[in-house]
């Protein structure tokens, strides 16, 4: 891959804008996991969060909590292991 996104400070500032959730507890989850691992992302991982974070709050909730796993076009081999982490944060 290029660059990384971690090279951006607008694009790492816009991530964290769209991690903003209506949800205190994917909020939580959310930032708890970018305060540890954000700078360390790649641009697959990115990607994984931001499709992610065009879900609604409840699917994605339903995600974190390993109530559903992804479907359509979230179920992708990055989603699933940027979930994995999600989930272990």
């Amino acid at each position: 891959m290029s660059s990384n996104h971690q090279a951006d400070p607008i694009k790492r500032a816009r991530l964290r804008w769209r991690a903003r959730r209506g949800l205190l507890e994917n909020d939580l989850i959310v930032t708890r996991f970018l305060d540890a691992h954000e700078a360390n992302l790649t641009d697959e991982e990115v990607d994984a969060f931001s499709r992610l974070m065009e879900l609604s709050d409840n699917d994605l909730m339903d995600l974190l909590l390993a109530r559903k796993e992804p479907m359509g076009e979230v179920d992708l081999p990055h989603v699933h292991a940027l979930l994995a982490r999600l989930r272990a944060a």
